[in-house]
């Protein structure tokens, strides 16, 4: 991965200063002194696939930022089925501010690494950076601009384009440091085709279809039943139905 130089970069933290989440996601908001601050009190982890980062109902003590990997949100109902309701990827931010309990849950669908720090840290930069702040609610409408856009997909789209709605969504935010200009992607499925079929409402069988279809048709190249090419994303946008 390239480390991106500052031309400034003596006054940020040794943690910080190859960080995408300073540049792209919420502590790009904050001034070395605060990137100090926030860095005395966080810390870097990498967890497994599988983990749970943070429970439906529990109470939140801190939050982070995902470093690389896929993050996929749950919600599940009374008598345990557990729908997918998001993806989170590198900048994005892991949690929700002003909230005593966590509403969803999260688990690693890929290995993940993360950035985290204390639910007070948190709530003290937000009153000492308007522009942290603006940055945390500027995510929290883009969620939201998503959430509305997968409903779209979700209830207007066809099997095909749903499929492919999802391809493009990995291809465009798996890699953080991808250059949005390049027309060319490369990536592991960060989840299991069951996962696939009920974040798009299908079922096994449709998916691993709508994929072959894909394939057939040149679209995607997969190989050893989760790597996937795509030579032409504008292509892939056509088939999502955008």
């Amino acid at each position: 991965m390239t480390v991106r130089q500052d031309v400034h970069s003596d006054d940020i933290p040794v943690l910080c200063q190859s960080c995408e989440a300073r540049h792209r996601g919420v502590c790009g908001a904050l001034d070395p002194d605060q990137l100090v601050a926030l860095a005395r009190s966080s810390s870097k982890h990498k967890v497994e696939p599988g983990a749970e980062l943070m429970g439906d109902a529990e109470a939140i003590h801190s939050y982070s930022n995902v470093l690389s990997g896929v993050v996929k949100l749950t919600k599940t109902l009374s008598d345990g089925r557990q729908q997918i309701v998001g993806l989170q990827f590198a900048p994005d931010f892991l949690g929700r501010p002003l909230k005593a309990e966590n509403v969803i849950s999260a688990e690693a669908a890929t290995a993940v690494s993360l950035c985290s720090f204390p639910k007070v840290t948190i709530e003290r930069m937000m009153k000492e950076s308007p522009g942290f702040e603006r940055r945390l609610f500027s995510q929290a409408l883009s969620e939201l601009d998503e959430a509305r856009g997968w409903m779209v997909t979700l209830g207007r789209k066809t099997a095909s384009e749903k499929v492919a709605t999802f391809l493009l969504m990995i291809a465009r935010n798996i890699d953080p440091t991808r250059d949005p200009a390049v027309n060319f992607a490369a990536f592991d499925l960060p989840l299991t085709r069951a996962d696939i079929a009920d974040f798009l409402g299908l079922t096994i069988e449709t998916v691993s279809r709508q994929l072959t279809r894909l394939r057939t048709d040149d679209v995607i190249r997969i190989e050893n039943n989760r790597h996937v090419t795509v030579e032409n994303l504008s292509r892939l946008e056509r088939r999502s139905g955008a």
